[in-house]
């Protein structure tokens, strides 16, 4: 019941951030929300809390309350967002050039947490020129279709995570685990 609070807590926050300015009732005689927003935010963050909470603190682990790592997911924000524009650059450099070998390799990530595991694929997804494919549920390891496949990649039986998505193996690691 503690996560489901705590999950409760944190959707209906980003819910009101994401809405302030929408109503006359607010703080300090500023109009942020209207009835019918604060209303429709509690709903959905229910909906929410009852579908993520799991993920966002399962088991009574309330790693993710914490505010110091929702600090830590938004100064990774940054260095995903450069690496998704090298990505672009890279993809377009290689539709034009034609200089693409596509193929799957399988990364082992070490991820002992469901939400590590979905914070790399998606943001490996989220990164032109890669697709999170497929989970190893036992072993955590994420098949992930690439644009280019380097020769001394295909070779092997799993393949380097900095190699494919640079650095955020280390940034989910610091996130979620």
């Amino acid at each position: 019941m503690k996560g489901y609070a705590a999950t409760f807590v944190v959707a209906l926050l980003v819910y009101l951030f994401l809405t302030a300015g929408s109503g006359d009732i607010g703080l300090f005689g500023v109009g942020l929300w209207s009835m019918e927003e604060i209303v429709v935010g509690i709903v959905l963050s229910a909906l929410v809390s009852a579908g993520t909470t799991r993920l966002f603190c399962g088991d009574s682990d309330m790693r993710m309350a914490n505010p110091r790592r929702w600090l830590t997911f938004i100064v990774y924000l940054f260095p995903f967002f450069f690496a998704m524009a090298k990505a672009n650059f890279d993809v377009a450099y290689r539709v034009i050039t034609g200089k693409i070998k596509p193929g799957i390799v399988r990364i082992k990530t070490g991820f002992k947490k469901d939400l590590s595991v979905l914070l790399l694929g998606n943001s490996i997804t989220l990164t032109p020129g890669t697709l999170t494919v497929d989970i190893d549920d036992e072993t955590n390891d994420l098949f992930v279709h690439w644009i280019n496949i380097r020769p001394e990649v295909k070779e092997k039986v799993y393949c380097d995570p900095k190699i494919v998505c640079g650095s955020f193996v280390k940034w989910a690691r610091r996130i979620s685990e």
